[in-house]
């Protein structure tokens, strides 16, 4: 039988130990030397031979979500098993869609990780199915969600605002900004997510953690 070799990304040098001895009773599983950050992941995996990664989404110099991004890109036929403290629905999609072969909070039972290991490694697919507490997006990945569009903390401001169903008047008076500016930061939201209009720009919202 193959070994499969398993490779743990995340910064947190307990946990990472924690894993690691767990993993390593498991006949026919190797693990490898971690990576402490993203930066450092890309660089194990250009000469690991990593069958699976571990992958924490809350990591320094280069975040989880970026990091899934260019492994798929690289790597395609790699096993990525997100492994996070993050309840969050819509990180768990966007992982998904990005081609995540599984979402596991950290708080899941070891018993739990093995299996969802195993069948990913058979081929298929474990996604935790999850019950947020909050709606929101933490404020590491609000930050990087602002990053990677372009918006401002007033953008972001105002497409909350919107989704409660606020004009642009009443918008304006709350931030004690004219209605014209309001306006003018409408549109400036709409260009940046390419979007269309109001019902657009709330189902993104929705979609993204934000509202």
């Amino acid at each position: 039988m193959k070994t499969l070799r398993i490779l743990i990304a995340d910064d947190h040098q307990l946990l990472t130990d924690g894993i690691s001895a767990v993993l390593a009773e498991h006949p026919g599983w190797e693990i490898l030397e971690p990576a402490n950050n993203g930066r450092e992941l890309l660089e194990r995996l250009a000469t690991a031979q990593a069958d699976l990664v571990l992958l924490d989404l809350n990591m320094p110099q280069l975040d989880g979500i970026r990091a899934l991004e260019i492994i798929r890109g690289q790597y395609p036929s790699l096993k990525v098993l997100v492994l996070t403290n993050y309840n969050q629905p819509q990180l768990l999609a966007e992982v998904r869609k990005l081609g995540a072969n599984g979402y596991l909070l950290k708080n899941s039972p070891a018993s739990v990780l093995k299996t969802a290991i195993g069948v990913i490694v058979e081929g298929g697919t474990y996604f935790e199915e999850l019950r947020a507490q909050e709606t929101q997006l933490p404020s590491y990945f609000l930050d990087e969600f602002m990053k990677k569009y372009q918006l401002t903390k007033r953008e972001v401001e105002i497409i909350r605002m919107v989704g409660s169903e606020l004009t642009s008047r009443e918008i304006g008076t709350q931030l004690s900004i004219s209605e014209f500016t309001v306006n003018t930061h409408r549109k400036n939201i709409l260009r940046k997510l390419e979007l269309k209009n109001t019902a657009g720009l709330l189902n993104f919202a929705k979609h993204h953690g934000i509202l």
